[in-house]
């Protein structure tokens, strides 16, 4: 019995446990309630009439880097609309306010087969678009039995993922062989694909260079910015657990140089706040918490809120890039280089390796190890402000440059859909 064909039994079989999953799920905050028929495949708006064009994107990350193809695909093909389906609700509630007209969102379906060709089978897309690596095996092979032609977009594969498939070189090339065309982000990657059995593959660059800048409410910026007032600030962006020890750490050690620094936490799940928070407390940092609605009048401020890493970056010049220091594989500095701040990041960037390579090359990003290497990155930046002008400056040099990846992206997609 191959890999693929055992999947589908137990997904198939699977529906007790998987429902008692969406429930707990479901108690957990992590589902909407009123939503979770779309887990289910079953729609919650109406089709609309003409071309339909399915981009399907894990969470956050991958939904935000795909709004600069949805935009560029809305303007060039006036007649389409674009369906995004995504697994999570944190990235539920950002495209509820991001995705721009003749654009919405659904939930994506769990991957059971009934589920899988309910979904296909009411919204009948002409086109898929897969970002990155979410690849659902029962999702991806129902969409091409359905004639669905489909890509994978901006796509990455570690080695340890790439090892992985090769246990099941069959199952991979029937996977990877279902899609018209794959653009890998980095050449090493589109290797990794080319060997498990994907083609055509090109490299065309990395969507996330083609992301706007992150939004941010002006009024809001303006607030804070009044309340900060000249105290030096410095941000750590999307943390994990395990991280704000370090950056707690980092900011006890600051502090006897600058009484009056004000280090910004945002961890990446905002859900985390309370954890955060009780941290904070035995660590005796006085801190506030923008969830409930405080001032940024403390040593720390904790902002547990969703969707606003745009605001936090144009506050401060400093950015921490979370994700980074523990086997997450980093998050995007192209965000924080955007909004002109001086990154810094840790030794685990394998999510972001050739944006982290480009970096280093240009000397844009500072590379750390420890709470202590934390404090005197961030302490150099502070006090010299050339040096950290000119880290700006050549990080924002390497976005700018990739910035039109997403019309080479498109143009390579276009032919797809276009049957060239």
């Amino acid at each position: 019995m191959n890999a693929l064909w055992a999947y589908r039994l137990l997904t198939d079989a699977g529906k007790p446990f998987i429902e008692s999953l969406l429930r707990r799920r479901r108690a957990q905050g992590k589902e909407d309630p009123n939503r979770l028929d779309e887990r289910r495949g079953k729609a919650s708006l109406p089709r609309p009439p003409g071309p339909l064009i399915w981009v399907h994107a894990a969470s956050v990350g991958e939904s935000q880097s795909s709004l600069a193809l949805i935009e560029k695909i809305l303007r060039e093909r006036p007649d389409c609309c674009v369906l995004q389906t995504t697994g999570t609700l944190t990235s539920a509630t950002l495209m509820r306010e991001r995705l721009p007209d003749r654009s919405f969102h659904q939930f994506a379906p769990i991957d059971r087969m009934m589920w899988v060709r309910r979904f296909l089978s009411y919204w009948k897309p002409d086109f898929a678009l897969w970002m990155e690596s979410e690849l659902w095996p029962n999702l991806v092979l129902e969409t091409a039995r359905n004639g669905i032609p489909s890509a994978l977009v901006n796509a990455r594969m570690s080695p340890r993922t790439f090892r992985r498939w090769q246990r099941f070189p069959r199952s991979a090339r029937r996977l990877l062989s279902s899609f018209s065309l794959c653009l890998a982000q980095t050449e090493e990657q589109g290797e990794f694909l080319r060997k498990l059995g994907a083609d055509p593959v090109e490299c065309l660059g990395n969507l996330k260079f083609s992301a706007a800048p992150l939004p941010a409410d002006e009024i809001e910026l303006s607030t804070l910015g009044d309340l900060v007032g000249q105290r030096p600030v410095w941000l750590a962006a999307s943390t994990h657990p395990g991280e704000e020890g370090i950056v707690i750490q980092a900011h006890q050690t600051l502090r006897a140089r600058y009484p009056d620094l004000l280090t910004v936490i945002a961890p990446r799940h905002p859900a985390r706040g309370d954890e955060i928070a009780a941290e904070l407390r035995a660590a005796n940092v006085e801190f506030s918490r923008r969830s409930l609605g405080e001032a940024p009048q403390s040593e720390v401020y904790l902002a547990d809120t969703l969707g606003e890493l745009g605001l936090l970056y144009r506050l401060s010049s400093i950015a921490f890039i979370g994700g980074s220091m523990n086997a997450h594989g980093g998050h995007n500095p192209v965000e924080a280089a955007r909004l002109d701040c001086a990154i810094i990041h840790g030794p685990d960037m394998a999510n972001f390796k050739a944006v982290a390579g480009e970096l280093a090359n240009v000397g844009g990003a500072c590379v750390i190890e420890s709470s202590e290497s934390l404090a005197e990155a961030v302490g150099t930046m502070l006090s010299d402000d050339l040096e950290m002008k000119r880290m700006v400056a050549a990080a924002g040099q390497v976005a700018t440059e990739n910035v039109n990846a997403v019309n080479r992206i498109y143009g390579a997609l276009a032919r797809v859909m276009d049957g060239d």
